[in-house]
């Protein structure tokens, strides 16, 4: 029961940092705020979370993976896919190889696997956190892209490279060719299987819908439970499970976009991943938090494992491995950029100028690490294979924490100095495209309107009735396609009036919702009919709010 009643104050305090985090100063980051509150439970609770590293990683690694796979945008994965792979593969293997070397340098008494554990456990980087970190500060589209195309290719990338590290561990033996050739099997595989389960399971769902009917909860129950089946499925075949995870969510975008799917359904799935992510990303932080007093307290015991004495050598050696990470990233997105711009003027490109210098130093400042990060230090075993102690278990923990918390400050400070006033292009072909699918679905809805128009009349006798109502919408819609299809100088006015028009429908809507409440709370209507309408307000609400966002 004390577990219980502690796990549900772990759950009130990432309500409680999300609320906090809009109080304080933009530059404090929503984790740090999650880990203060999590330390506050340690150190006033009296039981401890024990952790149990399989099942922690299962429960809240598969479905985070899955999610970032889902919603990052496809068209700028693939446009970028040559910068996203460079750092998601060549960028984790340098860390890897690069801090693991260094590390065992720093601390010669970690052994040389467990220090490539550490450098695999610090070498995902999250997006989620940087997007905590930037909520104020206009991050470039496409920069920002690259970074959550990354992120979701690195942590697959990281974790295997951190299985390896903890089997070579276990073992005490590595060979390189056994490795690439697992590797080349485990993420092939892993890519495959997470694609065959969203394809089956969103297929086989899509048929029963058009059959029976949607049903909300089991479709969403369905979502829910693929990156676990992915992960599992990936794990029993001796596949990569977290790849398997991320690429069911990539293959949700294309396995569920014909699915037989109401919208209703489609709005209730989207809040229920957006609160599992921020419980989920919540409760990470929060829980390193609550472990943080257990180990500090062991951290002088770590430390002089090292050889060192006094727990100030925890700060070096968080320093020291931040600054490492910090130089193999900026010379890493250096040199890609050169190669990169070497290749476009051996191609004769119209386009070879660099970037603003303060871009390069945002792409090495946003890699901030997050979620992931905590969530691999924390599932590395226990024991080794005779059931001794694993080597410097919790120094690895306490110097991930540490380069967590480095990591997120330093990309509080760096990222609104390095693109405060920045003047960033207009993105002209996303507007275009936008434009030119709102005019195409316009064409689409006219025809379908005549259509429906004709088959209606024929089978009433009401038939002007069905033509004037056709008529004036098919009006609307002829509308908007001369109104995008206008020159440029009348666009721009027109936008300014869209945007007017949206102001003024968005401070009705809203005056709409404050008097139908008043209406209730008053008894007047009644409170069914008040979340009736309600929603539909809300619903419109959005609409508006995000085409101005």
């Amino acid at each position: 029961m004390d577990v219980v009643t502690l796990c549900l104050f772990l759950l009130l305090a990432v309500v409680i940092s999300g609320i906090l985090s809009r109080l304080l100063p933009s530059a404090l980051p929503r984790p740090l705020v999650q880990i203060a509150l999590g330390a506050v439970i340690g150190t006033a609770a009296g039981t401890r979370v024990e952790l149990d590293p399989e099942l922690f990683f299962l429960l809240l690694v598969p479905p985070l993976l899955f999610l970032d796979g889902w919603r990052i945008p496809k068209d700028e994965l693939f446009r970028d896919g040559k910068a996203v792979l460079g750092l998601a593969l060549g960028l984790v293997f340098l860390t890897v190889l690069g801090l693991g070397l260094f590390v065992h340098w720093l601390i010669p008494a970690m052994p040389l696997a467990v220090s490539f554990a550490l450098a695999a456990v610090v070498s995902p980087t999250d997006p989620i956190a940087v997007g905590a970190v930037a909520q104020k500060v206009p991050i470039p589209k496409r920069m920002m892209h690259i970074l959550e195309g990354e992120s979701l290719l690195n942590d697959a990338s990281g974790l295997v490279c951190l299985r390896f590290a903890i089997a070579a561990a276990l073992s005490g033996t590595f060979s390189l060719a056994t490795a690439a050739g697992t590797f080349v099997w485990m993420a092939l595989a892993g890519v495959a299987i997470g694609g065959a389960v969203t394809w089956l399971a969103i297929s086989g769902k899509a048929l029963f819908a058009r059959h029976f009917g949607d049903d909300q909860g089991s479709s969403i129950l369905v979502s829910l439970l693929l990156p676990f089946g992915a992960y599992l499925a990936a794990e029993h075949l001796h596949a990569s499970g977290v790849l398997a995870a991320a690429a069911a969510g990539i293959a949700m975008t294309f396995a569920g976009s014909g699915a037989a799917v109401g919208a209703s359904t489609r709005i209730r799935q989207r809040a229920v991943w957006d609160m599992l992510q921020f419980t989920l990303n919540g409760v990470i932080f929060v829980l390193l938090g609550e472990q943080l007093p257990d180990l500090l307290i062991g951290a002088r015991a770590a430390v002089a494992g090292t050889g060192h004495e006094g727990t100030g050598w925890l700060a070096v050696y968080v320093i020291a491995i931040v600054a490492m990470l910090a130089a193999l990233r900026f010379g890493w997105v250096w040199l890609s950029l050169q190669l990169t711009l070497f290749r476009a003027r051996r191609r004769g490109g119209a386009d070879t100028s660099s970037p603003p210098r303060r871009i390069i130093g945002a792409m090495s400042v946003a890699g901030a690490r997050g979620a992931i990060t905590l969530a691999a230090a924390l599932t590395l075993p226990l024991t080794l294979s005779d059931g001794t102690p694993f080597p410097a278990r919790d120094l690895v923990i306490l110097l991930a924490s540490g380069v967590i918390l480095a990591s997120l400050v330093i990309a509080s400070i760096g990222l609104p100095l390095l693109l405060r006033g920045l003047r960033l292009p207009v993105d002209e072909g996303a507007a275009g495209e936008r434009d030119h699918a709102r005019i195409v679905t316009a064409k689409a809805a006219i025809a379908e309107i005549e259509r429906v128009q004709h088959d209606l009349a024929a089978n009433s006798d009401e038939a002007d009735r069905y033509t004037d109502i056709a008529a004036r919408l098919m009006a609307q819609y002829r509308e908007r396609i001369e109104s995008l299809g206008a020159d440029e100088e009348r666009r721009i006015e027109e936008d300014r009036d869209r945007r007017i028009d949206r102001e003024l429908r968005l401070a009705a809507i809203r005056a709409e919702r404050q008097s139908l409440f008043a209406m209730a709370e008053r008894r007047e209507i009644g409170l069914t009919l008040a979340e009736q309408l309600g929603r539909e307000l809300d619903l419109s609400d959005a609409r508006l709010t995000r085409l101005g966002s």
